[in-house]
């Protein structure tokens, strides 16, 4: 399978030097020949075309989406490295075959947890809102509707479930009780700082930053927590045109909330069932495919 293909998960790549260690919905892994994840010093993370929600993997892929979100990421990156430290190693020492859409990283003991952070009130945050005035834990005023923005960025953690299972929202306390009071406000006051510092970046170049999803691991040489996965790309944050931002109804966005759009409303799918997702027609493809470089661009201001 090639790491443009939008189809199941059966043959990864193969390249010289590296062991093929896993696939992800949207990534490949690998680790230097004779290593294992739980033994390797450092990973190559390949980032494929192919698109997830709902916790399923789509077809097709969007054409270039793995090199979008690549660059993305290592230009957030570079921004957050006052902030906190990064898993990233080498983007030019990769193999000529994936490169624009691999990373040469630091491997990290991942620590078991999503690490959302909301400015606004949308999405999985809205309707634990609307069933309990509050969102991972945290009470809220009440009046807020879609796309109100929030008194200050929460931390709303959620569980990290295994591939083909659902993350499930749980409160801060929840966190503190399974993985310790240190680590959890750590890793709160790490993702708060994140979001704020790259909230601001966006809203200079005229891009709402409504949440944001980031992964921590610990390193194996200094047991510090390090920023790894990919970090603020269409696929794991919700993007918004500024100057379209009304409070109250749904905002038009620069991320994934556009093919998770039309699964919900126009492709006649039920994601509760058990059936696999229908495959995207090829215009949500294509303007899926524009979303994400419009994104690129805007918070770049480069040509991709």
């Amino acid at each position: 399978m090639s790491v443009h293909d939008g189809g199941a998960l059966v043959e990864a790549p193969t390249f010289e030097g590296w062991d093929h260690a896993l696939s992800g919905k949207v990534r490949e892994l690998y680790v230097p020949h004779g290593s294992t994840l739980e033994s390797a010093s450092e990973v190559l993370v390949v980032a494929t075309d192919r698109i997830s929600a709902f916790d399923h993997a789509l077809t097709p892929g969007i054409p270039d989406k793995g090199r979008i979100l690549t660059a993305l990421s290592l230009v957030w990156f570079e921004h957050l490295e006052g902030v906190t430290e990064n898993h990233v190693l080498s983007a030019s020492d990769v193999p000529d075959s994936v490169r624009g859409r691999a990373l040469r990283c630091e491997a990290l003991d991942m620590v078991p947890l999503e690490c959302v952070v909301r400015g606004y009130l949308t999405g999985s945050g809205l309707a634990d809102y609307r069933r309990d005035g509050a969102v991972g834990g945290h009470a809220l005023p009440d009046g807020l509707v879609d796309g109100s923005r929030l008194p200050s960025a929460l931390f709303t953690p959620s569980t990290k479930a295994e591939q083909g299972e659902h993350d499930e929202n749980i409160t801060v306390e929840e966190a503190r009780i399974r993985l310790g009071s240190e680590l959890v406000d750590e890793l709160e006051e790490r993702a708060v700082a994140v979001y704020r510092s790259a909230e601001r970046f966006a809203r200079e170049r005229g891009i709402i930053l409504a949440d944001t999803k980031l992964e921590f691991g610990r390193s194996r040489h200094t047991r510090n927590i390090v920023l790894g996965d990919e970090v603020l790309t269409p696929d794991s944050s919700r993007f918004w045109a500024a100057d379209q931002y009304e409070p109250g109804r749904a905002q038009p966005s620069f991320d994934k909330q556009f093919v998770r759009d039309w699964l919900t409303y126009g492709s006649g799918w039920d994601k509760k069932s058990q059936v696999a997702p229908p495959p995207l027609p090829d215009a949500v493809v294509e303007s899926t495919r524009a979303k994400y470089i419009e994104a690129y661009e805007r918070l770049t201001g480069e040509r991709f």
